[in-house]
């Protein structure tokens, strides 16, 4: 019994080895913004954390081991991994990410009667339902 030749065809031959290079760049230029964050981070303002987690995405697109941990992750913390999952969709929704990530920031630091974003988001949509009936 033998067996047939497996025919691939040539263009997807010659897209191999690119697939390869796509893979390392993003997994390098994924560290280097890592770096560049880590960096970032000492300086007053937020601004290492959103750069880190851009490297983080970068990293995760380019590696297997990576994609491995990150869905170790989801099992394991899926609150935490949960707005990472929804910015790396192919249309991020960076606003609702946003707004969740500071109510929960909000709800670690502050007490409940000194919570204000909530109460803030209430007023605005009463306001807007006012304003447009």
């Amino acid at each position: 019994m033998t067996t047939l030749p497996v025919f691939i065809p040539r263009s997807s031959r010659a897209r191999r080895p690119l697939r390869g290079l796509k893979r390392w760049a993003f997994t390098l230029c994924g560290v280097l913004v890592v770096l560049l964050g880590v960096l970032i981070a000492p300086l007053p303002g937020p601004g290492g954390v959103p750069v880190i987690a851009v490297g983080l995405m970068l990293i995760l697109k380019g590696s297997y081991w990576a994609k491995r941990q990150f869905i170790r992750a989801q099992y394991a913390r899926p609150r935490w991994v949960y707005p990472f999952r929804r910015l790396m969709r192919k249309k991020p929704e960076f606003a609702p990410v946003f707004w969740q990530q500071a109510l929960r920031a909000e709800k670690v630091v502050l007490k409940r009667p000194r919570r204000r974003l909530t109460r803030t988001r209430k007023g605005l949509r009463r306001y807007f339902r006012k304003l447009f009936r």
